[in-house]
């Protein structure tokens, strides 16, 4: 029996197989997900040799304290943006020995959103040691409810981390 539903536990296994198979380690900045996305790849055994580290910074301070985004990105653009992503991205590479890292925030409802930043608006960013790649994007996820909404950002967050 898996906590997590089986699609979520499915991709999971892949990102653990495919990054092990280069050896590759990741790490994970999580918001509107609160670790569901670490609980996803711990289901899959064997995911210590690819899981360093997740941070779940939920408020904006822990965004600052945890991760070193500067508060100027939060007070300019919102937690809810792609430059908050990112700053998440690189902050938890930083300050972990993963090779890439990936960040999610957004606003899973039913209550946060607004005119510009509606419900189901999510952020993504991916940041890979040693690389200048740039991967952040903002998606609008469908969704009735807020577990429909977060499962749908575990899962973009997990294709993120495939290599």
């Amino acid at each position: 029996m898996n906590l997590l539903p089986e699609d979520l536990t499915a991709l999971a296994a892949r990102v653990i197989t495919e990054n092990r198979a280069i050896g590759r380690t990741v790490a994970l900045a999580e918001s509107c997900t609160g670790g569901l996305v670490c609980a996803a790849l711990t289901e899959v055994p064997g995911s210590s040799a690819v899981l360093d580290r997740g941070f779940v910074t939920y408020s904006n301070e822990a965004k600052h304290e945890s991760l070193g985004v500067s508060n100027d990105i939060i007070d300019t653009f919102g937690a809810v943006s792609i430059a908050c992503a990112w700053a998440m991205a690189q902050g938890a590479l930083r300050v972990s020995r993963a090779d890439v890292a990936v960040a999610v925030s957004g606003i899973a409802g039913p209550d946060g959103g607004s005119e510009f930043k509606p419900v189901g608006t999510v952020v993504f960013a991916r940041a890979v040691r040693g690389s200048d790649e740039l991967v952040a994007e903002e998606r609008l996820l469908e969704g009735t409810t807020r577990a429909e909404i977060r499962h749908q950002a575990v899962v973009v967050a997990l294709e993120l981390l495939l290599p």
